[in-house]
């Protein structure tokens, strides 16, 4: 008989190597997402409805209904948003000229300066969650999370590339 040499056993994995599955690996990063896109547009008396309304007009200048198509708005509800973030100063309505019954919405300098100011942050915020994956990972969670809202912007008639202004 030999004697027994104590082996350690393997390391356990770590709970960052564990895989959630797909829907709430996705619905924790959405949180994730959307706490930090909560604290950040909170600092600036936003809402993230009005956060995700100045990053549409930051690109784009669409009508109210291309806007509520954007944001799953109806109508109604788009009316208020747009109000309260131009009494605030942040966008401006006019007559659309390519159709005078419709509006089209812009975002003002103020409005274009508040929206940066988060964005930055934002990112920053965005970029120390992604740190801990290499560089790899980093540029395929970009392409997949490209694909999926694309798909999803697509089937909803949304162009998600800016226009030319």
């Amino acid at each position: 008989m030999t004697p027994s040499h104590d082996v350690p056993p393997p390391p356990a994995p770590s709970p960052a190597d564990e895989d959630l599955g797909l829907v709430d690996a996705l619905a924790q990063l959405s949180f994730l997402v959307q706490d930090a896109l909560s604290e950040l547009a909170g600092q600036h008396d936003l809402s993230i409805t009005q956060t995700r309304l100045l990053g549409i007009l930051r690109d784009r200048e669409p009508t109210m209904n291309q806007l509520g198509r954007h944001l799953g708005l109806d109508k109604s509800s788009v009316t208020g948003l747009v109000d309260r973030a131009q009494r605030r100063g942040l966008v401006t309505r006019t007559v659309s000229a390519l159709d005078r019954r419709s509006y089209q919405v812009s975002i003002t300098d103020a409005g274009r300066q508040l929206v940066e100011q988060v964005a930055t942050r934002f990112a920053e915020r965005i970029e120390q969650c992604a740190a801990p994956l290499p560089e790899t990972d980093r540029a395929l969670l970009s392409r997949l999370a490209t694909r999926i809202v694309s798909a999803d912007a697509q089937a909803r008639g949304i162009n998600l590339r800016t226009t030319p202004r």
